[in-house]
């Protein structure tokens, strides 16, 4: 039931985009008021999703008029509390999600352009049927969409070869907040026209505008890959195993992923359907991926037999199996991919994405694990993450018998805190590649270098004066 003193407001909505654009009734809002970890929960006035660009610039222009709070969603599915809106029931939450069309894709110029609500795993079915692939997967690719990827800078597991979304986007077409059509679809090897509007909306967290569409570009798809579980010794030997690898490797190697034994076992316990890649149980793992995509390239399984080999004999690897079909490549990649599932399940725990420079990361997952073990006596931390590019999801597991719902406040505030100042030590990042969003936005205040917070307010109040995108997401106002 909506609330009459946002009845004129809805009347508007349903005006725009019609009856079936926007939700009032409570149980269809509910399972979009709170993030997928469900830690935050809020309340709005309505949920409306437009069905093109234009509808959803007539909406930012009525809630620019009316100075109503926007809080834009796509798959729902991020870590930080950056679509959920909070709990006092004024805000408009804006569903992407009927904006799914693939517009184009260009074989040539291999780009596709994509709405924000296509979700990533059908943007990868419908670039393959054309031959060509969107390089950036995730475990969460069959709910996550454009928009929110763009929004959040997405990494995913193929950073080290093809890079974040700031690498893969070619163009945007997003509606900024006082309603007006930024179209920067067409892709440009050359523009000096001032500042580059694309960029900052590249992991605004909607902060500055709602993107929807975007030019993404494709690489050629894959010939055969072969996948790689090793077990070794420590993240010093991954890290030796690594740059043998990109020595010998070079852009063949798409893949580099450390596991430690803890998270395999949750996810053993945990995942229907899985089973253990090796006979014996290892300190920590690592995932391999070679990829061919072009016909001179070398035959990915017997590049990877030759190269572990080398690494046996060097004392690098422990043991190591290497996937025999497409199905057991990809059973070896949803170990890794259920590696937070099955973590939720295990118990409360305080997780951490951050990221550390690529050469200082092995060392840092061993001293911060001992660190954090030690000031916080009982907690158990999991590392894991993309050994290639630096980013680390730092997992601290709370103590048998915790309070699941106390924890995370206490001691669980107090333990993020001194996880972000030995990053911030490291010269690292406290947010790699899930964004901000409400979960981190008053640690970056106070952690963050003065001139760039300072640099980001002036922007947010220049181009969203009245503070109505995705208010109390990213930066303190």
């Amino acid at each position: 039931m909506t609330n009459p003193e946002f009845s004129p407001f809805v009347a508007a909505l349903r005006a725009i985009v019609g009856d079936k654009g926007v939700t009032t009734n409570p149980d269809d809002l509910a399972p979009w008021l709170s993030d997928w970890r469900g830690r935050y929960h809020g309340a709005a006035v309505a949920m409306v999703a437009p069905a093109s660009a234009l509808e959803l610039s007539e909406v930012i222009n009525l809630a620019a008029r009316t100075r109503t709070a926007v809080v834009p969603q796509g798959g729902n599915s991020g870590m930080v509390g950056g679509a959920t809106p909070d709990a006092q029931g004024a805000a408009l939450l804006l569903s992407t999600r009927r904006m799914n069309a693939i517009r184009s894709i260009d074989p040539q110029a291999r780009t596709v352009i994509a709405e924000a609500g296509v979700v990533l795993q059908t943007l990868h079915e419908a670039v393959a049927a054309k031959g060509l692939r969107f390089p950036l997967t995730l475990g969460g690719k069959g709910s996550a969409t454009v928009g929110g990827l763009v929004s959040t800078n997405a990494g995913g597991t193929q950073v080290l070869r093809h890079g974040t979304m700031r690498a893969l986007v070619e163009g945007i077409e997003a509606v900024l907040p006082d309603g007006a059509l930024f179209e920067g679809l067409v892709t440009l090897k050359k523009d000096n026209r001032g500042y580059d509007l694309k960029h900052l909306l590249i992991g605004a967290e909607g902060t500055l505008g709602i993107v929807t569409a975007a030019t993404l570009k494709l690489v050629p798809a894959l010939i055969d890959r072969a996948v790689v579980w090793a077990g070794v010794r420590s993240p010093l030997a991954a890290r030796e195993l690594l740059l043998m690898l990109e020595d010998r490797a070079g852009r063949e190697m798409e893949g580099f992923e450390i596991v430690p034994q803890r998270c395999l076992n949750n996810v053993l316990r945990h995942i229907p359907g899985t089973r253990a890649p090796l006979a014996s149980a290892y300190p920590w793992h690592v995932l391999i991926e070679f990829a061919r995509d072009r016909p001179d390239a070398p035959a990915p399984e017997t590049f990877a037999e030759t190269l572990l080999e080398e690494a046996f004999a060097r004392g690098l690897v422990l043991d190591a199996a290497i996937s025999a079909s497409e199905s057991q490549a990809e059973a070896f990649w949803k170990l890794r991919d259920s590696i937070s599932e099955a973590e939720r399940a295990e118990g409360p725990a305080m997780q951490h994405d951050i990221s550390v420079p690529v050469a200082a990361m092995a060392q840092f997952i061993v001293d911060a694990g001992v660190a954090v073990e030690a000031r916080f006596p009982g907690t158990e931390v999991a590392a894991f993450g993309h050994m290639g590019d630096g980013n680390v999801h730092f997992h601290v597991a709370a103590p048998a018998g915790s309070d699941p719902r106390q924890w995370p406040h206490d001691p669980g505030k107090e333990i993020s805190a001194f996880v972000h100042d030995l990053v911030v030590a490291a010269g690292g990042s406290i947010s790699a590649e899930h964004g901000i969003g409400q979960m981190k936005r008053d640690e970056l205040e106070r952690l963050g270098d003065p001139a760039r917070l300072g640099a980001m307010k002036a922007i947010k109040r220049a181009l969203d004066p009245h503070g109505i995108m995705n208010p109390g997401k990213l930066i303190v106002a």
